[in-house]
């Protein structure tokens, strides 16, 4: 029979896998204890607790930051969706007998996401459910991903290229390359361009952190062709917007095309640049909420699935015209 110090901590089991789950999101104790409403020293006997109990290290120290010990990777593996089920389960009970009447879903997206893709959905979930909340944010790459690996958001709805080992990927939808320029632009009238016709004009394209600088400048190296890019602008609406008072013309997504007069002309370029796919990416061990599964089911059933991954698919790491983040 254990002491009563030992006791105690067998007795507040949900406590120690909160603390040190929420250490391991965080990389950070103190971090760890302001989420717990706790204090630093609370969460350091938590993790003790746990490594005494195991007879393991969980994490080891990096500079300021801690990280998981194999050990720790396999421990927060059974753990978080055991924390996850317990913060959830007056939500998911009371779900279960009333069906879904309150409760909130909260999903991260960068720009192109938020004003293309997931609208018609918002506006589906919301009639269906009046109940639940919606929170969407605005986010993209390295924030999206810190969102999601610090539970705060339910999943991220983007495009990714290359996908960690915490992580699952579900792409779900598929746009084309697209080239974009004002109307009455030489390359306008041309049923085809090539890469080296491109080249002679400035482009416009969105800031070089983010993946479609990246994959612009792997084609065009692949072809030995040298570009200009004149001006950076974030986000594909303000793209539009510079292309057509003709500061230059732009490669993008078809995401971002309503079919509608805008005034651009747009040529396919699938010749040349892969596919780009959305979908869903989350955590891997994520316990989702009722609602965060509904909207989920939602959007698995409304997709237009990626048909099959081809050539230049695999050039680019397995995962297309996205990043390491989300875009």
């Amino acid at each position: 029979m254990g002491t009563p110090k030992q006791t105690y901590y067998k007795r507040n089991r949900l406590q120690q896998l909160r603390g040190f789950c929420y250490a391991a999101q965080t990389g950070s104790v103190s971090r760890a204890a302001e989420m717990s409403f706790l204090s630093q020293p609370s969460i350091s006997l938590q993790i003790q607790a746990l490594e005494r109990e195991f007879n393991i290290t969980l994490f080891e120290r990096r500079g300021p930051k801690i990280i998981l010990t194999p050990d720790g990777h396999s421990l927060f593996d059974l753990a978080k969706p055991l924390v996850d089920a317990m913060d959830s389960l007056k939500e998911s009970f009371s779900a279960s007998r009333e069906g879904i009447e309150s409760g909130k879903v909260a999903i991260a997206a960068g720009e192109s996401t938020l004003l293309y893709i997931l609208p018609p959905f918002v506006a589906e979930f919301a009639a269906e459910h009046p109940g639940i909340d919606i929170k969407l944010q605005n986010v993209t790459g390295r924030d999206g991903m810190k969102l999601l690996r610090n539970d705060e958001c339910d999943f991220v709805v983007g495009s990714m290229l290359e996908v960690p080992e915490d992580i699952e990927y579900i792409p779900t939808f598929t746009y084309d390359p697209m080239l974009i320029m004002p109307e009455g632009h030489p390359l306008a009238n041309k049923r085809k361009v090539t890469l080296a016709e491109i080249a002679q004009y400035p482009l416009i394209l969105p800031p070089r952190h983010l993946t479609t600088w990246r994959v612009v400048e792997f084609v065009f190296q692949k072809q030995n062709l040298n570009y200009k890019v004149k001006l950076e602008a974030g986000g594909w609406e303000v793209i539009k917007t510079y292309v057509r008072m003709g500061l230059g013309i732009s490669i993008v997504t078809s995401i971002c095309l309503t079919g509608h007069d805008e005034g651009i002309a747009t040529l396919p370029l699938h010749r040349y640049f892969p596919k780009r796919t959305y979908g869903v990416v989350m955590r891997k061990g994520k316990y989702l909420s009722v609602p965060a599964s509904k909207f989920l089911e939602l959007i698995k059933k409304k997709s237009r699935r990626p048909k099959k991954v081809g050539r230049d698919h695999e050039e680019f790491g397995g995962m297309e015209m996205g990043g390491s983040g989300v875009a």
